[in-house]
């Protein structure tokens, strides 16, 4: 989804579409030229040959020590990142090589044409994912408030009669404030002793009202590698509420951005095992925290759970295991199981080799043997996935044949925001009505 924004300064440029990636290739360009050319011979029999083997070997180790040795995705790294990350080795190769041939005023060139050609392989890099949409999002959260100040005090709630939606008995009071908050929390793992990041709380503007609506919640997670930031700052989470909380008169679900991951590099699979509690942590302790600490809507028909990527198969995972905490969710981008990159590994790493263990929680195993009428999902994939949309469409089948009320939406990009983003915000709409904030 191209965006380019003009409006609000400079941090608010697009880094994805417009301007800036021109810009950035038209100075990636000259800084090769600038680094390709030189009259000095050393530099064409030598220096440059060196360079440019240097810079080969370098960018196919990027794979290797990637997919095959570190191995911190289930999936390989696309070609055209690997490309677009040897274009900045390669900037960085003929910078070192070009120094021994200039002066100290020519050498300090080479380093700026050197930068250019990696701003450039960063920029490439960037729009492939539409990691940071802006270069505010590369500074992270901003206008968080505590906690504690945002959840404020308990407050008369708006009594909602029975086959009625929230919407539909609400009337903004003057005053409400245009925008919600951004809180930084933590969900302790009291039950399941899982040691997960901070979480990420919105309250759209409707909570800070007297009397209180009964909000439902969405819990959201990110992707592996990543973090519960990554919603706020790559997802622009905070406005994609606010947007939506303006034309429904201020209501909105609270989200809980959490961790289901306990690092940035870790996968523990979403499931209880010897890599640790995380179903539990998300069908216990997250609803218990939101129950203690916030006034909203409780049951399964007012909880909804979503994610992108390994967050995704997360959302179905729980949807599957833990049917009576939420009742509906979206899976964005997500896999047909949970998976460390092979099956004998996830095994192995989860239950020491128990196949029938991994069974009992595989949400293809679970579809195959159960029924969920009562559960609603959308399952969301990348036209140009390769790799998630079959597996997407091959999840979809199944919960449709367990009974769901399942759909599947095909959105245009690969396995980046391009998609996660829009499906999330798409779908605001449908997880409204789900969880009762809408008819």
């Amino acid at each position: 989804m191209e965006r380019v924004v003009t409006a609000g300064g400079p941090l608010d440029w697009s880094l994805v579409a417009g301007t800036v990636p021109v810009l950035l290739r038209a100075l990636g360009a000259l800084g090769l030229a600038v680094l390709l050319f030189s009259r000095d011979r050393r530099w064409w029999t030598r220096l440059l040959p060196a360079a440019l083997v240097l810079a080969a070997l370098l960018s196919f180790l990027v794979p290797v020590v990637v997919d095959d040795w570190w191995q911190p995705f289930p999936d390989a790294l696309p070609t055209d990142v690997v490309v677009w990350i040897g274009v900045a080795v390669l900037g960085v190769c003929l910078a070192f090589f070009r120094m021994p041939t200039l002066r100290l005023r020519g050498r300090a060139g080479a380093l700026a044409a050197g930068a250019c050609v990696v701003l450039l392989g960063l920029c490439e890099v960037n729009i492939h994912y539409d990691n940071y949409p802006t270069p505010r999002t590369l500074l992270g959260p901003r206008d968080t408030v505590g906690f504690k100040e945002a959840a404020g005090r308990e407050e008369p709630l708006v009594e909602v009669p029975p086959g009625k939606a929230v919407s539909e008995v609400w009337r903004a009071p003057d005053g409400l404030p245009a925008k919600g908050t951004v809180s930084k929390t933590p969900i302790p793992g009291t039950r399941s002793h899982f040691d997960a990041r901070d979480a990420y709380v919105y309250l759209p503007p409707a909570y800070q009202a007297s009397p209180r609506p009964p909000l439902p919640v969405l819990v959201l997670m990110a992707g592996q590698p990543g973090s519960p930031e990554d919603w706020i700052t790559s997802g622009q989470l905070p406005d994609m509420m606010d947007d939506f909380a303006a034309a429904h008169a201020g209501l909105a679900p609270v989200v809980l951005v959490v961790d289901p991951l306990g690092g940035s590099f870790d996968n523990p699979l979403c499931m209880n095992s010897r890599l640790g509690d995380v179903q539990t942590y998300l069908a216990e302790d997250v609803p218990h925290w939101a129950a203690t600490h916030l006034q909203v809507a409780s049951g399964r028909a007012h909880r909804a759970i979503s994610g992108l990527s390994n967050g995704g198969t997360c959302s179905l995972q729980m949807a599957v295991n833990a049917p009576g905490r939420y009742g509906s969710f979206v899976d964005i981008s997500g896999q047909d199981e949970p998976t460390l990159g092979s099956r004998e590994k996830t095994l192995d790493a989860a239950f020491g080799g128990d196949e029938k263990a991994f069974e009992k929680v595989n949400p293809l195993d679970v579809l195959a043997r159960e029924r969920f009428p009562d559960t609603s999902a959308v399952f969301v994939a990348g036209k140009d996935d390769s790799t998630y949309r079959p597996q997407a469409l091959k999840a979809y089948a199944a919960a449709k044949k367990a009974g769901m009320k399942a759909a599947l939406v095909e959105l245009p990009g690969g396995h980046s925001w391009q998609v996660w983003r829009p499906g999330l915000q798409e779908h605001l709409g449908w997880i409204a009505s789900r969880t009762g904030l809408t008819p």
